[in-house]
């Protein structure tokens, strides 16, 4: 499904020679190279505004990887379209068609791209322009493995209160968890290359589709005592469209928390904090967001 309000496309001109990343930082360190991973099925109305943001960072990332997942509509000749509209830019269309799912999907687009840090994002993400710049702040760190940031609901009103809310919910999370775990954001979220290499023959397939993704690569991180670090300034927009489903879908996608925590052997009451936020959100956020599609609706559909 599309966002009913999708984020106007930049009008600037195509990226310039000037525009690529220095070999270096103000403090003569050389800045890691960041692909960003994008693993898409049927996702014709979001992916072009994704890359667009994307393609427009204040560093350029390495390469800009979208996997298609078997998409039946026109997801990978959109991204076609803006590889010749864009060739300059580093935009990879890779097919991953073993298999259906995000996990054999997303480790695909990991294994195949060439940057020291693995960058991960929906194809519904709308990166902040500086988003690559904080990436590889971060990762100047040699003590970070992981990293994650809050996101901003594009598709929703009052997106700046939105963005604060989410930031001190995964501030919460973190301290209920006592820093034990700390837990990556799927839409949102960088991997050193040598972490992911670490744990990717240990984490999980999920071939029934039950579990959180970025909760379960968390858990393997943990259990190498891999750094994950939460940086507010990496911020990424997304799209509520989560709160189309049924109450019935998206109680079954809150309580993959529990079916992660389950397969890990996890049983900690605090860790549970995150399902009680998500369903105690949901009627009001969606009342929210059904007020004001109507509002922009009625907006477009005004004379003018």
């Amino acid at each position: 499904m599309s966002p009913e309000n999708p984020l106007p496309e930049p009008t600037l001109p195509s990226p310039s020679p000037e525009l690529l990343p220095g070999p270096t930082t103000g403090s003569g360190a050389a800045r890691p190279s960041v692909s960003i991973v994008i693993p898409a099925y049927n996702e014709e109305s979001v992916i072009r505004q994704c890359l667009i943001a994307a393609i427009y960072q204040s560093i350029p990332a390495e390469e800009i990887i979208v996997v298609d997942n078997k998409s039946t509509d026109s997801t990978a000749e959109i991204v076609r379209r803006l590889q010749r509209e864009y060739p300059e830019s580093p935009i990879r269309l890779l097919a991953q068609n073993e298999a259906q799912g995000l996990i054999p999907t997303r480790n695909f687009g990991f294994e195949h791209a060439n940057g020291e840090i693995l960058g991960r994002i929906d194809a519904d993400s709308v990166l902040e322009p500086d988003w690559v710049e904080e990436v590889q702040k971060a990762f100047m760190s040699t003590h970070t493995d992981a990293i994650t940031g809050p996101v901003v609901y594009y598709d929703m009103p009052l997106r700046r209160f939105g963005l604060k809310a989410d930031d001190k919910m995964r501030q919460l999370m973190l301290r209920l968890a006592k820093h034990q775990y700390h837990f990556l954001f799927g839409s949102n979220m960088a991997l050193r290359r040598t972490a992911w290499e670490t744990i990717r023959d240990e984490t999980c397939l999920d071939e029934r589709d039950e579990m959180h993704e970025d909760i379960d690569l968390s858990l393997h991180l943990a259990d190498h005592e891999l750094s994950v670090r939460y940086i507010p300034s990496m911020v990424s927009g997304m799209s509520a469209r989560r709160l189309e489903d049924s109450p019935r879908d998206y109680r079954y996608y809150v309580t993959r928390f529990e079916r992660t925590y389950k397969a890990h052997n996890i049983n900690k009451i605090a860790l549970k904090a995150p399902m009680v936020v998500f369903f105690s959100v949901y009627f009001p956020a969606k009342m929210l967001r059904a007020v004001h599609t109507a509002s922009i609706n009625q907006l477009a559909r005004r004379p003018r």
